[in-house]
């Protein structure tokens, strides 16, 4: 099996930056595109950033340009850097990961979610 746990959440005022992190682990045979949604009050859940094994990265236009994703492959973690955090970042962050098992199964797998809130 697979697990994903995130972590770096928390509180942070207007203009303040937090690194989240995605460590997976468990039978791991490969990993593929990672990716981060969020999901704010009252809202659906929205796609804001993705990285491809080979580092390839893409972004939703909210978080452009202050948002970075990134990846160390030999740790099987994923990074989401994000700088000048506006109240509108306030959601809970997920990880996503297209992984393939050592059984050679290829499944896409969600971590638990962490809280961001950003307030003065």
């Amino acid at each position: 099996q697979v697990q994903l746990v995130e972590s770096g959440g928390g509180l942070v005022q207007p203009g303040g930056s937090l690194r989240l992190s995605c460590a997976a682990s468990g039978s791991i045979f490969s990993t593929y595109a990672m990716k981060w949604y969020r999901q704010a009050p009252g809202k659906r859940r929205e796609l804001i950033a993705a990285i491809t094994n080979d580092g390839n990265t893409g972004y939703a236009d909210s978080v452009k340009g202050r948002f970075t994703i990134s990846r160390e492959n030999a740790k099987n973690t994923t990074y989401l850097q994000m700088n000048s955090l506006k109240p509108e970042d306030t959601a809970v962050y997920y990880c996503n990961g297209r992984i393939r098992t050592t059984t050679m199964r290829l499944d896409d797998y969600w971590g638990q979610g962490i809280q961001v809130t950003v307030s003065s």
